[in-house]
């Protein structure tokens, strides 16, 4: 064959070949681009059932544990005095005058309900200063609540209301099972919008924004931070996980306005299951101490003290006598585990002190000299000993002057330097109202009569009349005197 006629065959044969190919596997199919990944068969499956009716299964989405839970939270609606309507200005100094006090609704909030048979939890800030307490059911049935027990230390508090029927009720969860990231459900009544549910993640755990007040300095804050949305009238209501178990009660927002702004915190469910359990059973709180003064450990104070880790918390000093004293942990150890749980902050080893009672023994890892040691100590109350403290009295409703009261204890006539005196614990509408009467107030006389019990200042106040002298002390410890018009 010519040579030239060669290579004009071979060309066009090429040419052929190159645009069959094209055609066949070029043509028909996108043009590749690098990817780092390939889409899963379960991807493929998910993106197919989108073209159809798709469903979020169960615990992936938010229906089931808000089915569970609205149930379970209740809208708590506190009402006090509005005043002393009364015939003539000078009818508060006469007795059955034929006046009237009107009541009128204070604040709101929420409730969850923990049991069957009625318990309810709530914050304290809540019910505080309440003369009346209303809690109305997911199902609108209204009931009034009663008072079992406070703990201004934690926020909390725990009512009661009574109904023939089981109640439903919120299973409490393990807040030390909670994880940074995880979804999570507020279930409240903000704006007295009841039965809203809203959603977040978990943004922190053992947070400490420093607004709770203690005379003792003995307030608890290692809070649940969130950013589900809470409002004014969330407080008390249950922060969920997404089966339905009660991780915490909500309690605060961060805000600069008064509103939300992307940060709510909650107690944590194992605080509230100690306080709520204390508050049944004795009255108040059994508050166990390490008998520790600490503070975190810093990069400067790491430095300062040479320490090897910016780790833990730092014990600056002890309580003479108190268990860690007994125990041998000393100044300048730091503590970093107590009972297994990591400490890395006060509000981490408050919160893990706090689950005990006075009379418990927990283990205390700690650094020492760059040395790891494990002690146990032996928990105490605030006296420095182990007793259980139960409310041995309750309050007595004291109608003539509307206040519940109660006989001082040896420690309080100590503490006030008295012997003698009963304690306003609860002021309702009444004289004691009128007079601005606070709770907490020690009643010493009136009309230079030594009050020295509930039953003697009952007498008293049946057989007064017209204006009478009461000398007090108010809280903290100021002596006063007041006029009140029998």
């Amino acid at each position: 064959m010519n040579p030239f006629l060669k290579q004009v065959v071979t060309a066009t044969l090429g040419g052929v070949f190159t645009l069959t190919a094209y055609k066949l596997f070029i043509e028909t199919s996108p043009i590749a681009t690098p990817v780092t990944t390939q889409t899963s068969p379960k991807i493929s499956q998910y993106l197919e059932s989108i073209k159809s009716s798709f469903k979020v299964p169960d615990g992936l989405n938010f229906v089931v544990a808000a089915e569970r839970v609205t149930p379970a939270v209740v809208h708590i609606k506190t009402y006090s005095s509005a005043g002393y309507v009364s015939n003539t200005v000078m009818d508060w100094l006469k007795p059955n005058n034929g006046g009237v006090y009107e009541e009128a609704p204070s604040s709101s909030g929420s409730g969850v309900i923990i049991s069957e048979d009625g318990y309810i939890v709530t914050n304290n800030h809540v019910i505080e200063d309440a003369e009346r307490l209303e809690v109305v059911l997911d199902d609108k049935r209204s009931f009034e609540a009663k008072v079992i027990g406070i703990d201004a230390t934690t926020d909390l508090a725990l009512l009661q209301i009574q109904n023939n029927e089981q109640l439903p009720y919120v299973i409490f969860g393990n807040s030390d099972e909670v994880h940074i990231g995880e979804w999570v459900l507020a279930v409240g009544n903000p704006f007295d919008l009841t039965s809203t549910v809203t959603a977040g993640i978990v943004s922190a755990k053992s947070r400490n924004i420093h607004i709770l007040r203690s005379k003792d300095n003995l307030a608890i804050e290692a809070f649940i931070q969130t950013d589900a949305a809470v409002n004014p009238g969330n407080s008390g209501g249950a922060l969920v996980n997404l089966k339905g178990e009660l991780i915490g009660i909500n309690t605060a927002i961060a805000t600069h306005t008064g509103s939300y702004s992307g940060y709510s915190f909650a107690v944590p469910v194992s605080l509230v299951k100690k306080v709520t359990e204390d508050l049944k059973k004795y009255g108040e709180v059994q508050r166990a101490l390490l008998g520790v003064t600490i503070q975190d450990v810093t990069a400067e104070l790491a430095k300062q003290h040479g320490l090897r880790k910016v780790h833990g918390v730092y014990v600056t000093n002890l309580q003479k006598g108190g268990g860690s004293d007994e125990a041998g942990i000393e100044i300048g150890d730091v503590i970093i585990e107590i009972e297994g749980a990591s400490i890395n902050s006060v509000a981490a080893l408050q919160e893990a002190v706090a689950r005990h009672r006075p009379g418990d023994k927990v283990k205390v890892k700690f650094e020492r000299d760059s040395n790891l040691k494990e002690l146990t100590v032996l928990l105490k109350n605030r006296d420095n000993t182990t007793t259980i403290v139960k409310t041995q009295h309750k309050a007595t409703l004291v109608e003539d002057i509307g206040a519940e009261v109660i006989d001082l204890t040896d420690k309080e006539k100590s503490e006030f330097k008295v012997n003698y005196g009963v304690k306003v614990v609860r002021v309702l509408q009444g004289k004691f109202k009128d007079a601005k009467v606070q709770a907490g107030t020690i009643i010493l006389q009136i009309d230079k009569v030594k009050i020295k019990s509930v039953a003697q200042l009952q007498t008293v106040v049946q057989n007064v009349a017209g204006g009478v002298l009461v000398e007090a002390i108010e809280p903290p410890n100021r002596r006063v005197f007041f006029a009140l018009g029998m």
